[in-house]
């Protein structure tokens, strides 16, 4: 033993129970995480699930709730992953640009390149 305090890691393995990896689907760090309409403020979950369920509550990247939480993305994987098994968060691959683009901007370029 080096008399280091090792506190911060066996903090994480407790996080996650020693998983590496969530359960269930896999997702990237763009999918979008949003608390549950029925997720209500259960009592009985760790700090960091209730701060996922308040920050969740708009539409919130993963990378996001990573960051807000100063955890590691494989340790907030893990938490999402549970806090979705649960039912308390729906954790959603963004939309492709393509359709996130309305009509009217692909006229107004249409018209545009017309123009020139």
């Amino acid at each position: 033993m080096t008399g280091e305090d090792p506190g911060p890691l066996i903090r994480l393995f407790g996080l996650t129970g020693g998983r590496a990896r969530p359960q269930g689907e896999a997702f990237d760090l763009v999918a979008i995480v949003t608390t549950a309409a029925d997720a209500g403020d259960p009592t009985d979950l760790i700090p960091e699930h209730r701060a996922v369920l308040a920050l969740c509550r708009r539409p919130t990247p993963v990378a996001d709730v990573a960051a807000h939480l100063r955890l590691p993305l494989n340790i907030t994987r893990v938490i999402l992953g549970d806090l979705r098994g649960e039912g308390l968060v729906t954790i959603d691959r963004p939309r492709p640009a393509a359709q996130t683009i309305d009509e009217r901007i692909y006229r107004e370029v249409l018209h545009g390149l017309r123009s020139l």
